[in-house]
């Protein structure tokens, strides 16, 4: 894990339950992105995911293990990382520009008024609200209410963008122009997100890497997904990249059989070198990822045809 910019490491969270005994929802878990990559993790609800994200941010402590970002151990919240949770959790008193100056301030405490409103301002164009600098959150759609969590985030210029279903309460048009927008300014920005979502597609559209948990109580980091389609295809094109189902159609059935019976059917799991998925064109390479030499051969797995019609989990 040396030399990543995000490492967790050993990480375990477990909560006392009615008999005097203890709940794992997970443990052992080793994880680690690289500066400037955008990850998506999946898994079925109370494998963890979003338990993962608070440590991350400092909003939650693990029972045991590490979590390193830029060289440093997270010890409680920090303006380097910032959240955007499935609410917009805006101030309703504020307006769009007062709440984005708000973060701006909370940041750099000496500048003056004019100066966090010219920042604040940058963002707020970046995100497309120009013009509903003045609006109140009530008088702002979901989607809007959105983009105000996205320029704020992003107005503290964070080492990291921690995103918890972002998009999940919004409609399937908006929901897709969020998409767009996010995807865009973290491919002019470099900026390194750390994502929960239930959606496959939305995983593909935007991850360098998809990081697949299984079931809950419990769960453990099975897989990565290294994704192989390209960031410059547009949303329409996506679907016709050779790769793009044999991704799809992994990870699908990852959440629809494998991750139920993953205990089982692997003994020998080793939670520190978790495979990768490797996707070519002509087929699935899993490889186990280890910090010494390769401990078994590769194992080649084709995923030929349609997937299944859901890709929300």
């Amino acid at each position: 894990m040396t030399g990543k910019f995000i490492s967790i490491e050993a990480i375990a969270r477990r909560y006392p339950d009615t008999s005097g005994g203890e709940t794992v929802v997970f443990e052992n878990l080793w994880l680690s992105i690289e500066r400037g990559e955008f990850a998506c993790v999946i898994g079925h609800s109370g494998c963890g995911k979003t338990t993962v994200l608070n440590i991350l941010a400092g909003l939650d402590a693990s029972s045991e293990g590490t979590v390193i970002v830029d060289g440093q151990a997270v010890d409680g919240t920090s303006l380097d990382r910032a959240v955007i949770f499935q609410s917009h959790a805006l101030l309703p008193w504020r307006t769009v520009l007062g709440n984005v100056a708000y973060a701006v301030t909370s940041k750099w405490r000496d500048w003056d008024r004019t100066r966090v409103r010219a920042h604040a301002q940058k963002f707020i164009d970046l995100v497309g609200l120009a013009g509903s600098e003045h609006k109140r959150p009530s008088q702002l759609s979901g989607g809007m209410k959105q983009r105000v969590g996205i320029a704020r985030a992003l107005s503290i210029t964070p080492k990291i963008m921690l995103m918890d279903e972002p998009f999940s309460a919004l409609d399937a048009l908006t929901r897709g122009t969020l998409q767009d927008e996010v995807r865009r300014i973290c491919l002019e920005t470099g900026q390194t997100v750390f994502m929960i979502t239930h959606d496959v597609d939305e995983a593909i559209y935007l991850a360098d890497k998809i990081f697949l948990m299984t079931n809950g109580p419990g769960a453990v980091l099975a897989e990565i997904v290294e994704n192989p389609l390209p960031k410059d295809w547009a949303r329409a094109d996506l679907h016709r990249h050779p790769q793009y189902y044999a991704v799809r159609n992994h990870i699908v059935d990852f959440l629809v059989s494998r991750s139920r019976s993953f205990a089982e059917d692997t003994p020998g799991h080793d939670a520190r070198n978790v495979p990768t998925a490797q996707i070519a064109r002509s087929g699935l390479a899993i490889a186990p990822v280890s910090d010494g030499p390769s401990q078994e051969t590769q194992r080649q797995s084709m995923w030929p045809g349609l997937s299944q019609p859901s890709t929300s989990f």
